[in-house]
């Protein structure tokens, strides 16, 4: 009785399905859903291990090698200067003396070059202890200022150096450009003064696309309180090239940037005269400058670190590749049978 009821509720096209079957989200069986596409799943076997590593000792052990090599090249004279450029009756009275206007920071150094320095010589200014990357250091300054004229007046993120006391907009606004740096250097050998290059200092870029040949700066260093250096009001900011230098901020607390480049050969033993105005006040917070003189070659400045981090992953991957050569012939494994691995049978087979 209980057959016929079955049969013909069947009959009257009655479905018994559940409500969660016929929900179902389940796809279709396919290759591509049961992710069973072939795929490149390689068998890292002895002798391929050893292989790669090999490759890689092969190719960084010689790259390590030609950057020392070309950083051994790099010929470098680094002259620290704000200690001994201050009168010996101002040491440890060195803020007054950077803070009065009226004292004479000029101080004169000479400098040996100990080897042959091909043109073009770089001049960099070295700081140390000064954190550029500091957050709200970064922030102070307003990129819509150094690009559009029309903006001269958003400075509410300049502050304290937004605005002069009677209100007016400073352009560029900012403690990045408020900190100027402004040591100078004049070079000269036998008192025949040598000419230092200030053109291309500075990113194309930057020079393109951050600052803008239509805005001039306006009371620049006219605000409450004392900054570095000054800028020339007839000369528009794509132009300033020591300003975008400096506006570059750099990521660690010691730092160089390029003040100019000599464009002529230096020889071995020769004497520079340099005269610097000792302006830029890092005595109040420890910091340190130097001056620095520098050839370069195709791997940049003087920079070992490029090289032994090449030699030591090269010399890592060797030392690699020697212990598994003496285990693998000393201390031998038998390998598996790879179609045994779940992802290397065949799925047809399985199923059936």
């Amino acid at each position: 009785m209980s057959s016929s009821l079955a049969s013909s509720s069947n009959l009257d096209g009655s479905d018994d399905t559940s409500p969660q079957q016929k929900q179902s989200k389940k796809p279709k069986y396919s290759r591509f859903t049961q992710q069973e596409l072939p795929a490149c799943k390689p068998l890292l076997t002895p002798g391929i291990v050893i292989g790669i590593f090999a490759l890689v000792a092969v190719l960084f052990i010689p790259i390590g090698l030609a950057s020392l090599s070309a950083s051994e090249a790099v010929v470098e004279v680094i002259d620290r200067y704000d200690a001994d450029c201050v009168p010996n009756d101002m040491h440890g009275k060195e803020l007054d003396f950077i803070q009065n206007s009226s004292t004479n920071k000029t101080c004169t150094r000479r400098l040996t070059i100990p080897k042959t320095m091909k043109s073009p010589v770089h001049i960099y200014y070295e700081l140390d202890n000064f954190y550029q990357n500091h957050r709200r250091y970064v922030k102070s300054r307003s990129d819509k200022q150094l690009l559009q004229p029309s903006k001269e007046a958003e400075t509410k993120v300049c502050a304290p150096e937004g605005n002069t006391p009677d209100g007016k907009p400073i352009v560029p606004c900012g403690l990045i450009a408020w900190s100027l740096f402004n040591d100078t250097y004049q070079f000269s050998i036998n008192s025949d003064s040598i000419q230092v290059n200030k053109k291309n200092i500075a990113w194309a870029s930057d020079r393109s696309h951050k600052f803008s040949k239509d805005v001039y700066p306006k009371n620049f260093q006219k605000g409450a309180l004392i900054g570095g250096g000054k800028l020339n009001e007839s000369i528009p900011l794509s132009e300033q090239e020591d300003l975008i230098v400096w506006m570059r901020t750099a990521a660690l607390p010691t730092f160089r940037k390029l003040y100019g480049r000599i464009e002529k050969d230096l020889n071995a033993n020769e004497e520079i005269t340099v005269v610097i105005e000792n302006n830029y006040n890092t005595y109040s917070f420890g910091g340190q400058k130097k001056l620095v003189l520098s050839t370069a070659t195709w791997i940049g400045g003087k920079n070992n670190f490029l090289g032994v981090a090449y030699l030591t992953v090269g010399g890592l991957c060797l030392s690699l590749v020697l212990a598994f050569i003496v285990l693998y012939l000393f201390k031998p494994r038998t390998l598996g049978d790879p179609s045994y691995l779940s992802w290397n049978r065949n799925p047809s087979a399985s199923m059936d």
